[in-house]
């Protein structure tokens, strides 16, 4: 297991007035957009979807701390929808604000990888920075993940062996395949233990579940002791 924390160089959000949307919170809007979906598809009652879409509203206001007006004008149109394609729409205006993952190179990843001597690193070119909270990517049996903290790459490294499984990965805590990532942390000068969790046998699709960053630092936290 490997930790080492470098600076992302990341412009500043407030030089990118259009971006201010995350890609968990990207992922919890979408989630509360469908959420709208499935009851005007099912609900009846006028007072059940004010009140669920006076929730919503609330919900996806509080992932913002300090919205401008602007800010908010591109997040209001979510209580007027009612329909998939509505839906759809909305989405799609919101992806010309989305925060990318901070860019990063190849050369940059063999840096914050220094043990890893022959590390090949991911094709970068087939990313969408825009959809990643977290990079990872496999390398025989070895899986690899950098993610931003407080403006800083915090980076892991450790064994990870895909499965059959079906689980709750602690990272995007959602139900599916997963697998066993195991790394070794120091317990003393000269002991280790060996932790073992399982997370989404596809880092794709963890991305685009993840709601929240929290476990996904609470992942880092325990590999970091």
């Amino acid at each position: 297991m490997t930790i080492i924390k470098e600076s992302t160089g990341r412009t500043n959000v407030s030089d990118q007035p259009d971006a201010f949307i995350r890609n968990h919170q990207y992922n919890f809007i979408k989630e509360q957009a469908l959420n709208l979906v499935t009851a005007h598809a099912t609900a009846n009652d006028a007072e059940v979807l004010s009140v669920l879409r006076d929730l919503s509203h609330e919900k996806v206001f509080a992932l913002f701390p300090a919205l401008t007006e602007e800010q908010k004008k591109v997040l209001r149109p979510l209580t007027a929808i009612k329909d998939s394609d509505a839906a759809e729409g909305f989405l799609a205006g919101l992806r010309p604000h989305l925060i990318p993952f901070p860019s990063v190179t190849t050369d940059n990843l063999k840096r914050l990888f220094p043990k890893a001597k022959r590390l090949k690193g991911p094709n970068l070119q087939a990313l969408d920075f825009h959809e990643l909270s977290y990079l990872a990517w496999q390398e025989n049996t070895n899986r690899f993940l950098v993610a931003e903290r407080n403006g800083r790459l915090q980076v892991v490294s450790g064994q990870f062996g895909a499965s059959r499984k079906q689980g709750i990965c602690m990272i995007c805590h959602k139900h599916g395949s997963v697998g066993l990532f195991t790394a070794k942390t120091s317990a003393s000068a000269d002991s280790y233990v060996k932790h073992g969790q399982y997370i989404c046998a596809d880092e794709s699709v963890c991305n685009s579940r993840l709601t929240t960053l929290e476990r996904l630092e609470r992942f880092l936290d325990r590999l970091e002791r």
